[in-house]
């Protein structure tokens, strides 16, 4: 019974973490969707958090919850979640994405483990065409 409450499988989205450039040519973090499908994400919701437990002390951390409605990512693209500051590459960073394709409701969590967002991870990330780091 519970398998019959899971969705379809995730197969062909991606979140990714891009090192770019902003107006003022400074180096800054964003964080993207990118859509493989052949068909149109619609209703797109993520929910973003960072969290951790500090080794030593056992203290948890986290931050605040975020809520984006990207509403439509069309087929083989991408669309900007929210921008990222170096302070919480050293938690763990994750998204959670719901969308519909064709009536048909999708979710998944991407998780991006603590201290994975560094330049050593870092590979040409597709559709976006920037370096960065992605989960599929």
């Amino acid at each position: 019974m519970k398998e019959e409450l899971q969705g379809p499988k995730v197969t062909k989205a991606a979140v990714a973490v891009v090192q770019e450039l902003n107006e003022e040519g400074e180096q800054v973090f964003n964080v993207y969707l990118l859509n493989f499908y052949e068909e149109k994400l619609e209703g797109v919701l993520v929910t973003s958090v960072g969290y951790a437990v500090h080794h030593k002390t056992q203290e948890k951390v986290k931050t605040s919850t975020l809520r984006h409605l990207l509403d439509e990512v069309p087929a083989q693209s991408f669309k900007k979640i929210e921008p990222i500051i170096e302070d919480v590459f050293g938690l763990n960073n994750e998204y959670w994405v719901s969308f519909w394709i064709n009536n048909v409701m999708y979710d998944k969590k991407f998780i991006f483990l603590q201290e994975t967002i560094k330049s050593e991870n870092f590979v040409m990330i597709p559709l976006v065409n920037k370096q960065g780091v992605m989960i599929r």
